[in-house]
Protein backbone atom coordinates (compact mmCIF):
# COMPACT_ATOMS: atom_id res chain seq x y z
CA UNK A 1 0.00 0.00 0.00
CA UNK A 2 2.76 2.46 -0.07
CA UNK A 3 4.76 4.21 2.56
CA UNK A 4 2.55 5.40 5.77
CA UNK A 5 1.61 7.88 7.26
CA UNK A 6 3.91 8.89 9.97
CA UNK A 7 2.45 8.78 13.68
CA UNK A 8 4.28 9.26 16.41
CA UNK A 9 5.74 6.54 18.67
CA UNK A 10 4.54 5.36 21.84
CA UNK A 11 7.72 7.55 23.79
CA UNK A 12 7.56 11.10 23.74
CA UNK A 13 9.58 12.57 20.09
CA UNK A 14 11.41 15.74 20.22
CA UNK A 15 10.31 18.35 17.89
CA UNK A 16 11.33 21.78 16.32
CA UNK A 17 9.02 23.93 15.52
CA UNK A 18 9.04 25.80 11.94
CA UNK A 19 7.41 28.98 11.04
CA UNK A 20 8.26 31.44 7.98
CA UNK A 21 7.83 35.33 8.47
CA UNK A 22 6.85 36.65 4.95
CA UNK A 23 7.85 40.23 4.63
CA UNK A 24 4.76 42.98 5.67
CA UNK A 25 3.24 39.84 8.09
CA UNK A 26 3.12 40.72 11.73
CA UNK A 27 5.76 38.46 13.83
CA UNK A 28 2.75 38.13 16.60
CA UNK A 29 0.95 36.43 14.26
CA UNK A 30 3.78 33.27 13.34
CA UNK A 31 4.52 33.33 17.07
CA UNK A 32 0.26 32.61 17.88
CA UNK A 33 0.21 30.44 15.12
CA UNK A 34 3.43 28.20 16.30
CA UNK A 35 1.73 28.52 19.89
CA UNK A 36 -1.02 26.58 18.30
CA UNK A 37 1.13 24.14 16.27
CA UNK A 38 3.06 24.00 20.19
CA UNK A 39 0.01 22.39 21.51
CA UNK A 40 -0.82 20.29 18.68
CA UNK A 41 2.03 18.39 19.09
CA UNK A 42 1.92 18.28 23.10
CA UNK A 43 -1.41 16.71 22.03
CA UNK A 44 0.34 14.18 19.30
CA UNK A 45 2.81 13.49 22.90
CA UNK A 46 5.55 15.11 21.36
CA UNK A 47 8.36 17.44 23.19
CA UNK A 48 8.96 20.87 21.63
CA UNK A 49 12.16 21.10 22.29
CA UNK A 50 12.80 24.94 20.19
CA UNK A 51 11.12 27.05 17.60
CA UNK A 52 12.33 28.35 14.78
CA UNK A 53 11.11 31.43 12.45
CA UNK A 54 12.95 31.84 9.03
CA UNK A 55 12.34 35.42 6.89
CA UNK A 56 11.57 34.52 3.51
CA UNK A 57 9.39 36.07 0.79
CA UNK A 58 7.56 32.81 -0.55
CA UNK A 59 7.87 29.27 0.13
CA UNK A 60 10.63 27.81 -1.45
CA UNK A 61 9.40 25.05 -4.41
CA UNK A 62 12.03 22.53 -3.52
CA UNK A 63 12.64 22.76 0.12
CA UNK A 64 9.86 25.91 1.63
CA UNK A 65 12.82 26.93 3.61
CA UNK A 66 15.73 27.06 0.97
CA UNK A 67 18.80 24.84 0.69
CA UNK A 68 20.74 27.11 2.61
CA UNK A 69 18.33 27.30 5.17
CA UNK A 70 18.16 23.22 5.35
CA UNK A 71 21.72 22.96 5.57
CA UNK A 72 21.69 25.31 8.54
CA UNK A 73 18.79 23.58 10.23
CA UNK A 74 20.94 20.45 10.10
CA UNK A 75 23.73 21.71 12.68
CA UNK A 76 21.02 22.81 15.02
CA UNK A 77 18.81 19.69 15.03
CA UNK A 78 22.07 17.87 16.25
CA UNK A 79 22.79 20.14 19.07
CA UNK A 80 19.45 19.89 20.21
CA UNK A 81 19.02 16.36 20.07
CA UNK A 82 15.68 16.66 17.75
CA UNK A 83 14.25 13.22 16.05
CA UNK A 84 11.22 14.96 14.24
CA UNK A 85 10.77 18.45 12.60
CA UNK A 86 7.52 20.39 12.35
CA UNK A 87 6.22 22.84 9.79
CA UNK A 88 3.22 25.31 10.56
CA UNK A 89 2.62 24.93 6.91
CA UNK A 90 1.41 22.07 4.87
CA UNK A 91 4.13 20.91 2.30
CA UNK A 92 3.81 20.07 -1.09
CA UNK A 93 5.04 16.08 -1.64
CA UNK A 94 8.37 17.12 -2.76
CA UNK A 95 9.00 19.88 -0.51
CA UNK A 96 8.36 16.60 2.20
CA UNK A 97 11.09 14.29 0.59
CA UNK A 98 13.54 16.92 0.26
CA UNK A 99 13.89 18.04 3.55
CA UNK A 100 13.38 14.38 4.87
CA UNK A 101 16.59 14.23 2.61
CA UNK A 102 18.46 17.38 3.52
CA UNK A 103 17.98 16.84 7.42
CA UNK A 104 17.92 12.92 7.44
CA UNK A 105 15.24 12.59 9.65
CA UNK A 106 10.99 12.76 10.19
CA UNK A 107 9.69 15.74 8.75
CA UNK A 108 5.83 16.18 9.41
CA UNK A 109 3.79 19.77 8.43
CA UNK A 110 0.82 20.90 9.99
CA UNK A 111 -1.56 18.72 8.38
CA UNK A 112 -0.15 15.09 9.01
CA UNK A 113 -0.36 16.55 13.10
CA UNK A 114 -3.66 17.24 12.77
CA UNK A 115 -4.65 13.99 10.88
CA UNK A 116 -2.32 11.82 13.97
CA UNK A 117 -4.48 13.70 16.54
CA UNK A 118 -7.67 12.57 14.70
CA UNK A 119 -6.67 8.92 14.50
CA UNK A 120 -5.79 8.98 18.29
CA UNK A 121 -9.19 10.85 19.22
CA UNK A 122 -11.59 8.97 16.51
CA UNK A 123 -13.91 6.49 18.21
CA UNK A 124 -16.70 5.84 16.23
CA UNK A 125 -17.05 4.30 12.77
CA UNK A 126 -17.58 6.85 11.42
CA UNK A 127 -15.63 9.06 12.82
CA UNK A 128 -12.68 5.94 12.06
CA UNK A 129 -14.01 6.41 8.14
CA UNK A 130 -13.46 10.20 8.20
CA UNK A 131 -10.53 10.02 9.15
CA UNK A 132 -9.23 7.24 7.20
CA UNK A 133 -10.38 8.99 4.02
CA UNK A 134 -8.66 12.28 5.00
CA UNK A 135 -5.60 10.26 5.68
CA UNK A 136 -5.78 8.24 2.35
CA UNK A 137 -6.35 11.87 0.62
CA UNK A 138 -3.30 13.19 1.83
CA UNK A 139 -1.44 10.38 0.67
CA UNK A 140 -2.39 9.35 -2.51
CA UNK A 141 -0.37 12.61 -4.39
CA UNK A 142 3.10 11.47 -2.08
CA UNK A 143 3.39 7.44 -3.11
CA UNK A 144 6.43 8.04 -4.51
CA UNK A 145 9.43 4.75 -5.05
CA UNK A 146 11.27 3.58 -2.53
CA UNK A 147 14.67 3.13 -3.37
CA UNK A 148 15.15 0.10 -1.02
CA UNK A 149 12.16 -1.38 -2.14
CA UNK A 150 11.63 -0.94 -5.71
CA UNK A 151 13.56 -0.71 -8.73
CA UNK A 152 13.54 2.95 -10.72
CA UNK A 153 12.06 2.98 -13.99
CA UNK A 154 14.89 4.04 -16.83
CA UNK A 155 14.53 4.18 -20.41
CA UNK A 156 15.75 1.46 -23.20
CA UNK A 157 14.94 -1.84 -24.39
CA UNK A 158 15.63 -4.05 -20.98
CA UNK A 159 16.20 -1.23 -18.56
CA UNK A 160 12.85 -1.02 -17.31
CA UNK A 161 12.48 -2.02 -13.64
CA UNK A 162 9.01 -2.44 -11.15
CA UNK A 163 9.51 0.57 -9.64
CA UNK A 164 6.75 2.30 -11.95
CA UNK A 165 4.36 -0.60 -11.92
CA UNK A 166 4.50 -1.31 -8.17
CA UNK A 167 3.51 2.40 -7.64
CA UNK A 168 0.58 2.59 -9.95
CA UNK A 169 -0.92 -0.55 -8.22
CA UNK A 170 -0.48 0.97 -4.99
CA UNK A 171 -2.27 4.02 -6.73
CA UNK A 172 -4.90 2.49 -7.91
CA UNK A 173 -5.58 0.11 -3.90
CA UNK A 174 -5.42 3.15 -2.28
CA UNK A 175 -7.97 4.66 -5.36
CA UNK A 176 -10.12 1.71 -4.58
CA UNK A 177 -10.25 2.07 -0.97
CA UNK A 178 -11.13 5.89 -0.49
CA UNK A 179 -14.40 4.74 -2.98
CA UNK A 180 -15.10 2.21 -0.22
CA UNK A 181 -14.79 4.73 2.23
CA UNK A 182 -16.96 7.13 0.23
CA UNK A 183 -19.81 4.47 -0.05
CA UNK A 184 -19.56 3.88 3.38
CA UNK A 185 -19.80 7.33 4.82
CA UNK A 186 -22.75 7.58 2.42
CA UNK A 187 -24.40 5.03 4.16
CA UNK A 188 -23.62 6.70 7.51
CA UNK A 189 -24.95 9.62 6.66
CA UNK A 190 -28.08 8.16 5.29
CA UNK A 191 -28.42 6.62 8.74
CA UNK A 192 -27.97 10.37 10.04
CA UNK A 193 -30.99 11.53 7.55
CA UNK A 194 -33.14 9.06 9.01
CA UNK A 195 -32.51 10.17 12.59
CA UNK A 196 -32.78 13.52 12.09
CA UNK A 197 -36.21 13.04 9.65
CA UNK A 198 -37.39 11.18 12.46
CA UNK A 199 -35.99 14.15 14.94
CA UNK A 200 -38.30 16.46 12.48
CA UNK A 201 -41.22 14.75 12.70
CA UNK A 202 -41.49 14.49 16.14
CA UNK A 203 -41.00 18.59 16.54
CA UNK A 204 -37.40 18.53 17.81
CA UNK A 205 -35.07 21.54 17.07
CA UNK A 206 -31.33 21.27 17.08
CA UNK A 207 -28.76 23.34 18.70
CA UNK A 208 -25.28 22.32 17.22
CA UNK A 209 -22.54 23.41 19.28
CA UNK A 210 -19.61 25.01 17.43
CA UNK A 211 -16.04 27.17 18.06
CA UNK A 212 -12.35 26.87 18.17
CA UNK A 213 -10.75 23.75 19.64
CA UNK A 214 -10.21 23.79 22.99
CA UNK A 215 -12.93 26.40 23.90
CA UNK A 216 -14.86 24.41 26.19
CA UNK A 217 -17.83 22.74 23.93
CA UNK A 218 -17.51 19.27 25.50
CA UNK A 219 -17.59 21.00 29.07
CA UNK A 220 -20.80 23.14 28.53
CA UNK A 221 -22.54 20.42 26.69
CA UNK A 222 -22.05 18.20 29.84
CA UNK A 223 -23.14 21.01 31.94
CA UNK A 224 -26.15 21.42 29.62
CA UNK A 225 -27.46 18.13 29.07
CA UNK A 226 -25.69 15.47 31.78
CA UNK A 227 -24.04 13.95 29.56
CA UNK A 228 -20.47 12.08 30.23
CA UNK A 229 -18.29 13.62 26.80
CA UNK A 230 -14.64 13.40 27.27
CA UNK A 231 -13.63 16.94 27.96
CA UNK A 232 -10.09 17.46 28.40
CA UNK A 233 -7.81 20.25 28.18
CA UNK A 234 -6.41 19.51 24.37
CA UNK A 235 -7.03 20.35 21.57
CA UNK A 236 -9.44 18.16 19.06
CA UNK A 237 -10.39 16.26 22.24
CA UNK A 238 -13.85 15.64 20.97
CA UNK A 239 -13.86 14.49 16.89
CA UNK A 240 -16.91 12.29 17.02
CA UNK A 241 -20.74 13.94 17.17
CA UNK A 242 -22.63 12.98 20.05
CA UNK A 243 -25.98 14.61 20.43
CA UNK A 244 -28.61 14.73 23.82
CA UNK A 245 -32.02 16.12 24.77
CA UNK A 246 -31.47 19.85 25.87
CA UNK A 247 -34.00 21.22 28.53
CA UNK A 248 -35.05 24.66 27.58
CA UNK A 249 -36.75 26.79 30.18
CA UNK A 250 -40.40 27.23 28.12
CA UNK A 251 -40.02 23.85 27.53
CA UNK A 252 -39.66 23.23 24.17
CA UNK A 253 -38.16 20.09 22.94
CA UNK A 254 -34.52 20.52 21.56
CA UNK A 255 -31.87 18.64 20.80
CA UNK A 256 -27.83 19.80 21.43
CA UNK A 257 -24.78 18.43 19.27
CA UNK A 258 -21.45 18.40 20.50
CA UNK A 259 -19.09 18.86 17.13
CA UNK A 260 -15.38 18.44 16.47
CA UNK A 261 -13.73 21.80 17.13
CA UNK A 262 -12.36 24.56 13.95
CA UNK A 263 -8.53 25.50 13.86
CA UNK A 264 -6.70 28.37 11.66
CA UNK A 265 -4.89 26.79 8.43
CA UNK A 266 -7.67 24.19 8.63
CA UNK A 267 -7.17 22.02 5.36
CA UNK A 268 -10.11 21.85 2.85
CA UNK A 269 -9.73 18.23 2.03
CA UNK A 270 -10.09 17.85 6.05
CA UNK A 271 -13.50 19.78 5.59
CA UNK A 272 -14.55 17.55 2.92
CA UNK A 273 -13.80 14.25 4.14
CA UNK A 274 -15.79 15.49 7.47
CA UNK A 275 -18.59 15.68 5.82
CA UNK A 276 -20.48 13.76 7.66
CA UNK A 277 -19.96 15.24 11.10
CA UNK A 278 -20.07 18.76 9.91
CA UNK A 279 -23.72 17.96 8.48
CA UNK A 280 -24.95 18.31 12.07
CA UNK A 281 -23.76 22.02 11.61
CA UNK A 282 -25.42 22.27 7.98
CA UNK A 283 -28.53 20.53 9.51
CA UNK A 284 -28.63 22.97 13.09
CA UNK A 285 -32.08 25.30 13.68
CA UNK A 286 -29.23 27.30 16.38
CA UNK A 287 -25.64 27.56 16.13
CA UNK A 288 -24.17 27.47 19.38
CA UNK A 289 -20.79 29.55 19.45
CA UNK A 290 -18.49 28.85 21.87
CA UNK A 291 -16.09 31.21 22.55
CA UNK A 292 -12.59 30.84 25.27
CA UNK A 293 -13.56 34.56 25.90
CA UNK A 294 -10.09 34.29 28.12
CA UNK A 295 -7.62 33.74 24.77
CA UNK A 296 -5.72 36.53 24.08
CA UNK A 297 -6.47 35.77 20.65
CA UNK A 298 -10.41 35.08 20.73
CA UNK A 299 -11.15 37.83 17.94
CA UNK A 300 -8.60 35.43 15.73
CA UNK A 301 -10.05 32.34 16.78
CA UNK A 302 -13.69 34.05 15.90
CA UNK A 303 -12.29 35.31 12.36
CA UNK A 304 -11.46 31.63 11.98
CA UNK A 305 -14.48 29.78 12.94
CA UNK A 306 -16.58 32.43 11.19
CA UNK A 307 -14.32 31.43 7.80
CA UNK A 308 -15.21 27.87 8.30
CA UNK A 309 -19.26 29.02 8.33
CA UNK A 310 -18.94 31.29 5.09
CA UNK A 311 -17.30 27.84 3.34
CA UNK A 312 -19.39 25.81 4.71
CA UNK A 313 -22.54 28.06 3.84
CA UNK A 314 -24.12 28.03 7.09
CA UNK A 315 -22.76 31.62 8.34
CA UNK A 316 -26.39 33.40 8.35
CA UNK A 317 -28.26 31.00 10.33
CA UNK A 318 -29.04 32.02 13.84
CA UNK A 319 -26.20 31.98 16.32
CA UNK A 320 -26.28 32.52 20.33
CA UNK A 321 -22.47 33.26 21.41
CA UNK A 322 -21.49 31.90 24.52
CA UNK A 323 -18.54 33.76 26.03
CA UNK A 324 -17.11 30.56 28.36
CA UNK A 325 -14.50 31.13 30.73
CA UNK A 326 -16.05 33.91 31.88
CA UNK A 327 -14.31 32.84 35.45
CA UNK A 328 -10.55 33.03 34.59
CA UNK A 329 -8.47 35.94 36.02
CA UNK A 330 -8.85 39.36 33.45
CA UNK A 331 -11.22 37.68 31.13
CA UNK A 332 -13.77 40.58 32.35
CA UNK A 333 -12.68 43.37 30.31
CA UNK A 334 -12.57 41.13 26.99
CA UNK A 335 -16.05 39.36 27.84
CA UNK A 336 -17.56 43.23 28.40
CA UNK A 337 -16.06 44.05 24.76
CA UNK A 338 -16.61 40.83 22.40
CA UNK A 339 -20.27 41.39 24.04
CA UNK A 340 -20.45 44.50 22.32
CA UNK A 341 -19.64 42.98 18.65
CA UNK A 342 -21.00 39.52 18.90
CA UNK A 343 -24.55 38.45 18.60
CA UNK A 344 -26.70 37.62 21.34
CA UNK A 345 -23.72 37.03 23.89
CA UNK A 346 -24.28 35.85 27.15
CA UNK A 347 -20.78 35.10 29.69
CA UNK A 348 -20.89 31.14 31.50
CA UNK A 349 -18.08 29.28 33.39
CA UNK A 350 -18.93 26.19 31.88
CA UNK A 351 -16.60 24.71 34.29
CA UNK A 352 -18.23 26.15 37.25
CA UNK A 353 -21.88 26.54 36.01
CA UNK A 354 -22.16 30.17 36.33
CA UNK A 355 -24.40 31.91 33.88
CA UNK A 356 -25.97 28.44 32.52
CA UNK A 357 -29.78 29.54 32.98
CA UNK A 358 -28.55 32.94 31.26
CA UNK A 359 -27.43 30.90 28.21
CA UNK A 360 -30.86 28.80 28.17
CA UNK A 361 -32.74 31.78 28.48
CA UNK A 362 -30.74 32.78 25.38
CA UNK A 363 -30.85 29.67 23.21
CA UNK A 364 -35.09 29.60 23.66
CA UNK A 365 -35.36 33.00 23.21
CA UNK A 366 -32.94 32.55 19.89
CA UNK A 367 -35.24 29.64 18.97
CA UNK A 368 -38.18 32.16 19.33
CA UNK A 369 -37.22 34.60 16.99
CA UNK A 370 -36.24 31.72 14.43
CA UNK A 371 -39.91 30.27 14.72
CA UNK A 372 -42.57 30.69 12.33
CA UNK A 373 -46.41 32.37 12.84
CA UNK A 374 -48.78 30.22 11.38
CA UNK A 375 -53.00 29.50 11.01
CA UNK A 376 -53.63 26.46 11.56
CA UNK A 377 -56.79 24.00 11.07
CA UNK A 378 -56.59 20.71 12.85
CA UNK A 379 -58.98 18.22 13.25
CA UNK A 380 -59.54 17.30 16.68
CA UNK A 381 -59.08 13.26 15.93
CA UNK A 382 -55.04 14.24 15.26
CA UNK A 383 -55.32 14.37 19.46
CA UNK A 384 -51.70 13.15 19.59
CA UNK A 385 -50.28 16.28 16.84
CA UNK A 386 -52.42 18.51 19.49
CA UNK A 387 -51.04 17.47 22.50
CA UNK A 388 -47.58 17.46 20.75
CA UNK A 389 -48.02 21.04 19.66
CA UNK A 390 -49.33 22.76 22.63
CA UNK A 391 -45.45 21.37 24.39
CA UNK A 392 -43.33 22.83 20.83
CA UNK A 393 -45.28 25.50 20.01
CA UNK A 394 -46.46 29.00 21.82
CA UNK A 395 -50.55 29.38 20.75
CA UNK A 396 -51.89 32.74 20.35
CA UNK A 397 -55.08 32.41 19.86
CA UNK A 398 -57.57 28.92 19.61
CA UNK A 399 -60.97 27.97 18.65
CA UNK A 400 -62.84 24.71 18.48
CA UNK A 401 -65.26 24.63 15.98
CA UNK A 402 -67.60 20.78 15.40
CA UNK A 403 -64.59 18.50 15.19
CA UNK A 404 -61.83 21.37 14.64
CA UNK A 405 -59.95 23.25 16.45
CA UNK A 406 -58.79 26.76 14.88
CA UNK A 407 -55.29 28.01 16.24
CA UNK A 408 -52.29 30.90 15.72
CA UNK A 409 -48.92 29.53 16.53
CA UNK A 410 -45.65 30.45 16.81
CA UNK A 411 -43.81 27.02 15.96
CA UNK A 412 -39.97 26.28 15.55
CA UNK A 413 -38.40 25.59 12.25
CA UNK A 414 -38.67 21.95 12.91
CA UNK A 415 -42.33 22.33 13.30
CA UNK A 416 -42.73 23.87 10.03
CA UNK A 417 -42.95 21.01 7.61
CA UNK A 418 -44.83 18.82 10.18
CA UNK A 419 -47.91 21.59 10.57
CA UNK A 420 -48.02 21.85 6.71
CA UNK A 421 -50.95 19.30 6.24
CA UNK A 422 -53.29 21.41 8.65
CA UNK A 423 -52.13 24.98 7.16
CA UNK A 424 -54.57 27.55 6.20
CA UNK A 425 -53.25 30.38 3.43
CA UNK A 426 -52.96 33.98 4.87
CA UNK A 427 -56.23 35.51 3.48
CA UNK A 428 -58.50 32.44 4.68
CA UNK A 429 -61.31 34.16 6.89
Amino acid sequence: MGPPLYTTEAGRERALLIGVLPPGRPAWMVQDSLDELAQLADTAGAEVLERVVFRQPAPHPATFIGRGQAERLVAQLQERGANVVMFDDDLTPVQGRNLEQALGLKVLDRTQLILDIFARHARSRDGCLQVELAQAEYLLPRLRRQATQFGQQKGGIGLSGPGERQIEIDRRQLQKRMVQIRRALAAVGRRRDELRHGRRRQGWSLFTLIGYTNAGKSTLFNQLTGASVLADDQLFATLDPTTRRLRLPNRQAALITDTVGFIRKLPHHLIDAFQATLEEVIQADVLVHVVDAAHPRADEQCAAVTQVLIELGVHEKPIVTVLNKCDLPGAAAQVRRLAERLPRAVAVSALTGAGLDDALHALADCLAAASRQLRLCVPLSAGAFLAALRQAARIHAERYEADQAWLEVSVPLAWVSRCAPYGLPEDAP
